[in-house]
């Protein structure tokens, strides 16, 4: 006999009636099993050499809501990946608890004396989603880990030398009606409960939540995963059984040529077969051979290192891991020199991976939406730095999006490749020449050529854009669940998100056939489909250029901001993560004044942040201004000063305080050294209101580093604003020749 099957009692598979042919014959073979057991035994003795495996849990183990659950579990399809060697039996309950108070204790059922009879070599225990329940969670809480642990112990004494596995809960969508009043706090207590039963009983622990997290279409009701789903589980827990994870692997964003950051500890991931011993070996260039360490040897054709077959190497490192029971390794480099080429090197034995041609520098990822994305060709000095954008310092790697954002619908193929996180195509890291710098980000390319040029060592620059997008696709779903879940809600019909971002994606997946369907507007997708290539690739710092699709919203838009920036620092493990973003420039939207001054604002409120101004180099009706050399060289201004200790200016003058004196308003500024009006032209963009509130142009007069304004109008200045039009010729700067900032005193 090859497997046990569960009698289908799904919604949809009435046993009696049931039309399907599999179901029908998965029912005779339940019916049939005392004596198919005995012409087995029988017959041969082929079944003692079979695996047993126990598959333990509630409805989502059972298979319910699928098709036919006899078919369609994830213990149906486990039989089916594992093959004649195992003998998977399926003892899930729909609603069944872990808890023995709860409202349906597993250990109280048929389906568990089952799974004790079946004596299984292997069982694999998935309990506690139901146990979330109001009647049982508040109550019962603090029997969870002695009622996991006796449960465990039960199946000991069936099987003592059984392998038990026990699984993170599945993930709960945040459409499940008790999300915010129970279902999400309770869930992250019981995950981190069974992490203890884990450490206390010594069984394994394996990961269903993280599996399924990133794919929310895959659980229609936020519960239980459709049959895709419950086949990722089943391959999942195969892998764990047989410890073939597909040997080893590197995340995508490693490549040749790439860049790495210097002189820090530097954490290398990827997976491997379980208990694989990883070994990494880091060689690098011969500093008496070659003279030098700090710059690498010149490129020849194709980009590539002239000589490097006959470049001498030295030891660098090595270093060693082993994978775990999930296929997980990870090795920690010690710092390396700035400069290179390095090689790097991983081995299991049987599979190696080599990437050669690696630098040791700074490595910022550029993300934003299409004013990020604008590439160099489209530049409006294209013509002239293309041609000159040959620059061995600098390598980049580009993320570009395999669907436009068009106003199309796309085919059922491209929405099955994004429900799947295949959303951004890339070639691997690339020297930074004239062929590959034209289609890199503008922004991007030219704060990179100003941080090579200052620095005198390699950048490596990650741009991720997408046209369109709004902040909240570039977050990651744990910090939206329990920050701001009312986003996440049917977020195209959400008033939370701008109107245009939901009328285009709701035409892009016109064809799509699941209400789920993801688009790269959706909350939420950036990140994952980005962690997908990403894999927590190091980098030193991010600019960031995107707010033209959440400027509908500005108290929104804040509240994201500091979302986001709690996501990268999350994400990557450095709470002082730089992160210079760009100020929205002058176009004819009436929002954006609101929208610029909320910006500056930030700044009092993040850390370890800037802003780069650019109303000046705005266009009155076109959303993508083409002058973009200024935009990334003050991002680098910021990036100069601020990580790197460069004495150079970062800003034009931001707002610090206003005062009143014989009636007239004192605005005092930070970044205030040499205030003029641009091009020797008298101060302009200045407004102050009295108590009625009312705005009147005001006269301006320069003292030092501060700005004296008054109107005729106004007996008594209250308030003062500065560039308070949405396309503004405000030309109020500083000695570096920086804008000020638009703002609106308080």
């Amino acid at each position: 006999m090859k497997r046990r099957l569960a009698k289908c009692k799904s919604a949809k598979c009435d046993s009696a009636k049931c039309e399907s042919a599999k179901c029908k014959s998965a029912l005779r073979g339940l019916y049939l099993l005392p004596l198919l057991l005995w012409v087995a035994l029988a017959a041969s003795n082929t079944l003692c050499a079979q695996v047993r495996v126990a598959c333990v849990g509630n409805s989502i183990t059972y298979g319910y809501g699928t098709a036919c659950p006899a078919t369609d579990s994830y213990p149906a399809q486990l039989q089916v990946l594992l093959g004649e060697q195992y003998e998977v039996g399926n003892f899930g309950l729909s609603g069944a608890t872990l808890l023995r108070r709860g409202h349906r204790p597993y250990v109280e059922t048929e389906q568990f004396k089952q799974a004790l009879a079946f004596k299984g070599d292997i069982v694999v225990i998935h309990l506690g989603v139901n146990d979330t329940d109001p009647r049982d969670w508040p109550n019962y809480r603090d029997d969870f880990i002695p009622d996991y642990m006796a449960l465990i112990d039960s199946f000991r004494v069936a099987r003592p030398d059984c392998r038990i596995c026990i699984a993170l809960l599945s993930p709960l969508g945040v459409h499940h009606h008790r999300f915010e009043s129970g279902t999400r706090d309770w869930q992250g207590e019981i995950q981190e409960a069974i992490r203890q039963v884990a450490h206390n009983t010594g069984v394994e622990l394996i990961d269903f939540h993280t599996l399924l997290y990133a794919y929310p279409h895959l659980m229609e009701d936020s519960i239980h995963p459709v049959k895709e789903g419950l086949g990722m589980i089943a391959a999942y827990v195969k892998s764990v059984l047989t410890g073939d994870f597909g040997g080893l692997r590197l995340p995508e964003a490693y490549s040749s040529h790439m860049v790495l950051p210097h002189g820090r500890p530097l954490t290398i991931r990827g997976t491997a077969n379980a208990a694989a011993e990883v070994q990494a070996t880091v060689w690098g260039p011969d500093a008496k051979a070659q003279g030098t360490t700090s710059r690498p040897a010149p490129r020849g054709k194709k980009g590539k290192s002239a000589n490097s077959a006959k470049r001498a190497k030295v030891l660098v490192g090595q270093y060693m891991a082993v994978a775990s029971h999930l296929g997980e390794w990870e090795v920690e480099l010690q710092p390396l020199a700035a400069g290179g080429p390095y090689t790097l090197e991983l081995t299991d034995g049987e599979q190696r991976i080599v990437l050669d041609d690696v630098l040791a520098g700074e490595v910022w990822l550029c993300s934003g939406q299409s004013n990020m994305a604008f590439m160099l060709s489209q530049d409006r000095q294209a013509g002239e730095v293309v041609p000159q954008a040959d620059h061995p310092l600098i390598r980049l790697l580009d993320l570009k999006p395999r669907w436009e954002t068009q106003a199309v619908e796309w085919e059922p193929s491209a929405l099955d490749s994004l429900n799947h996180l295949d959303y951004f195509r890339h070639s691997g890291w690339q020297h930074c020449t004239p062929a590959t710098a034209r289609h890199f980000s503008a922004v991007g390319y030219y704060f990179g050529r100003m941080l090579a040029d200052s620095l005198q060592i390699p950048v490596g620059l990650v741009c991720q854009a997408v046209g369109g997008a709004g902040t909240e696709a570039f977050i990651d779903r744990r910090t939206l669940e329990y920050q701001f879940p009312a986003l996440l809600r049917n977020w195209r019909r959400n008033d939370f998100i701008q109107d245009w971002v939901r009328e285009r994606a709701s035409l892009n997946v016109a064809k799509a056939t699941s209400r789920l369907q993801r688009h790269p507007y959706e909350p939420c997708y950036l990140f994952e489909s980005g962690d997908r290539i990403l894999g927590r690739l190091p980098i030193n710092g991010v600019i960031w250029y995107q707010g033209e699709s959440n400027a509908h919203n500005w108290d929104t838009h804040t509240r994201l901001f500091q979302l986001l920036l709690s996501s990268w620092r999350t994400y990557w493990n450095d709470p002082q993560l730089p992160s210079y973003y760009v100020q929205l420039s002058s176009l004819e939207r009436p929002s954006w004044p609101w929208f610029r001054d909320s910006q500056r604002r930030l700044l009092s409120v993040t850390r370890h942040t800037g802003m780069a101004v650019t109303h000046d180099v705005g266009d009155r009706t076109d959303v993508h201004p083409t002058d973009k050399q200024p935009v990334g060289e003050r991002l680098a201004r910021w990036a100069l000063h601020s990580t790197y200790g460069r004495p150079c200016v970062p800003s034009g003058p931001l707002f610090r305080s206003m005062q009143v004196a014989d009636d007239k308003a004192v605005v005092l500024f930070d970044y205030a050294e040499g205030l003029k009006g641009s091009g020797g032209q008298p101060v302009r963009g200045f407004e102050v209101a009295g108590a009625d509130g009312l705005w009147h142009p005001a006269q301006v007069k320069i003292e030092g580093d501060r700005v004296v304004v008054w109107s005729a109008e106004v007996g008594h200045p209250v308030k003062v604003r500065y560039a308070w039009q949405p396309y503004t010729d405000a030309n109020l700067v500083n000695a570096a020749d920086l804008p000020a900032s638009t703002f609106v005193s308080e």
